[in-house]
């Protein structure tokens, strides 16, 4: 069986001030014609298929589009929603649109349930994990402290039990949106940080074939059985060095054979250049760059006089402009964005309570912080999913 795996369409979403919806449409074309060429046996699609919660209505138009045509191909689709999708909205008709072998998964209370799929060798089962927000799952699976692994960790070992009473053979396929150990993010995906805990460990996923990963942006393998495909398309500028794909998987009798990237059309190339502005309006070597998506720091002590204007007489495609002025660090000056750059929300609530009082938090005011930083986003959360 020949799968074809990809996640993080974020229907909906802008690059800067770009609308991406035609290069998200082109990129449903591709994906179609992939699945056409390349004969394919399934689709499996991990999480966030939208941007968010309510999507515009262009994006639902865009993913109704993408049903009929998938429909039309007669290869059965597996998706899963994922932490930036309203589950209840993406799944409404699932039973119906499962008829036209499109299959939705997002109840967390539905992930041992497999969608069977045969080839000549039998059954293969793909289980939908949706994006389990700790705080919201953790009375349907039962664990007591919630937490990324724990709530993962009980909806694998329901996914085992059921792999277990199926017939010797068959193999197996996990869909799960999750930021696993070992892989790397980029600027672009939303924080699921729960007491100060993100990854989950791989070996949550032992026991099946392939592990099908959505979250991260970046194309990566953890391991040869569980890999990201990563978002088809750049929605940051920490992407520029990624080469946007989907993975075409293949199972044989025995489960994992083999695995190969197929690449996305990208609408233009990414490209961060950084100097003062007369350098970087006269270096030869950005030439290459002069088409290209531009992020553009400059490293002038004073702030030039319209920069952004400058720079896209040689760069017409600049989107972000930052300034980044060549001072000594304890120069007063130094922004109060670059004192904090690379320090998480946590680190910088610590921070502050050592400022103000001359000592740095303790153990217990430190689970405090956790605790009332991880209130603030389940709260986001909820207000999404209610919206």
């Amino acid at each position: 069986m020949r799968l074809l795996h990809t996640s993080d369409w974020h229907l909906g979403r802008a690059f800067h001030r770009v609308n991406m919806l035609g290069a998200q449409a082109e990129f449903i074309s591709h994906l179609v014609a992939t699945v056409r060429e390349r004969a394919v046996d399934a689709v499996v699609v991990s999480g966030d298929v939208y941007d968010r919660a309510v999507p515009p209505l262009a994006a639902v138009e865009l993913f109704d589009d993408a049903l009929h045509r998938l429909a039309d191909q007669g290869t059965p689709t597996v998706m899963i929603s994922g932490n930036h999708d309203s589950a209840r909205r993406l799944g409404v008709g699932a039973g119906l649109i499962g008829r036209a072998g499109i299959h939705l998964r997002t109840d967390p209370g539905a992930c041992a349930t497999p969608v069977l799929i045969p080839d000549a060798t039998g059954d293969v089962a793909f289980y939908g994990l949706p994006y389990l927000e700790p705080a919201l799952v953790k009375d349907e699976f039962g664990v007591s402290k919630p937490g990324h692994e724990a709530v993962l960790a009980a909806a694998m070992d329901r996914v085992r039990a059921d792999l277990a009473e199926r017939p010797a053979g068959t193999r197996s396929v996990v869909l799960a949106h999750a930021f696993v150990t070992g892989g790397e993010a980029s600027d672009s995906e939303r924080d699921i940080t729960v007491g100060g805990v993100a990854a989950v460990p791989s070996g949550v996923f032992d026991g099946v074939d392939y592990v099908a990963l959505g979250h991260l942006h970046g194309s990566q393998v953890i391991s040869e059985r569980a890999r990201y495909s990563g978002s088809p398309l750049p929605y940051s500028f920490s992407e520029a060095d990624h080469r946007k794909s989907m993975w075409l998987v293949d199972l044989d009798a025995h489960g994992f054979a083999a695995a190969e990237r197929v690449d996305c059309p990208v609408p233009r190339p990414l490209a961060r250049i950084r100097g003062d502005l007369a350098d970087l309006l006269a270096r030869p070597d950005l030439t290459a760059h002069e088409e290209s998506w531009v992020e553009a720091t400059l490293t002038d002590p004073v702030r030039p006089d319209d920069p952004m204007a400058r720079l896209a007489e040689r760069f017409p495609h600049t989107l972000s402009l930052a300034f980044d002025p060549q001072r000594a660090p304890e120069d007063p000056d130094v922004s109060y964005a670059q004192r904090l750059k690379g320090r998480d929300d946590q680190q910088i609530a610590e921070d502050f309570v050592t400022h103000v009082r001359g000592a740095g938090p303790d153990e217990r005011e430190r689970a405090v912080l956790r605790e009332a930083l991880d209130a603030v986003r389940i709260d986001d959360t909820r207000r999404e999913v209610a919206r």
